[in-house]
């Protein structure tokens, strides 16, 4: 079996993973057997396709899980994350003074990849993203909201990142 290269999809999405799950996703990649796999695990996508469906869904997950927390003030799709960040959500915080005040603003904005996805893989970086709300390290406190909010959010993370090699290597498996 072919050791992932550093510059591989592989290497870069699954870089800090055990060496089984690596050689795993090389083999199913050396097969042509990630993208088969991916659609077994995610047949369809989801229906949440401009920024104010996107929105809704955003502020419902909050509302469910964090109603305390922050308000955000814009929720996007946003074309230039994964290519400019290297990330796959953001979520920022703008502070602007008004007068003799302090404004502080919430964003959460999220890869337009992520419109050709599951809505199981949407709903986990939703999740990332707002577990920022409340903690910005990606901290053991980070990981135990993102469980509380989303219980199987590790295997839909390394799903997510399987995804990404699989774009990166062949497209979409929704094309």
């Amino acid at each position: 079996m072919s050791k992932p290269s550093n510059s591989s999809p592989i290497q870069k999405y699954l870089g800090n993973y055990p060496p089984m799950v690596i050689q795993q996703a090389q083999s199913l990649l050396d097969n042509d057997k990630l993208s088969d796999f991916l659609l077994q695990k995610h047949p369809t996508t989801h229906t949440i396709y401009n920024d104010n469906e996107l929105r809704e869904y955003v502020m419902d997950l909050k509302n469910q899980h964090m109603k305390k927390s922050s308000p955000l003030s814009k929720v996007i799709y946003d074309s230039k994350i994964h290519v400019v960040h290297n990330a796959l959500g953001l979520h920022s915080y703008v502070s602007r003074k008004q007068g003799g005040k302090l404004k502080a603003k919430n964003e959460l904005r999220v890869s337009a990849i992520f419109k050709k996805s599951s809505e199981a893989l949407l709903n986990m970086i939703v999740v990332h993203e707002l577990a920022h709300l409340k903690e910005k390290e990606h901290n053991k406190a980070f990981y135990r909201l993102c469980l509380h909010m989303l219980p199987n959010y590790h295997q839909l993370e390394l799903e997510m990142r399987l995804m990404l090699v699989q774009i990166e290597h062949g497209g979409s498996i929704y094309e």
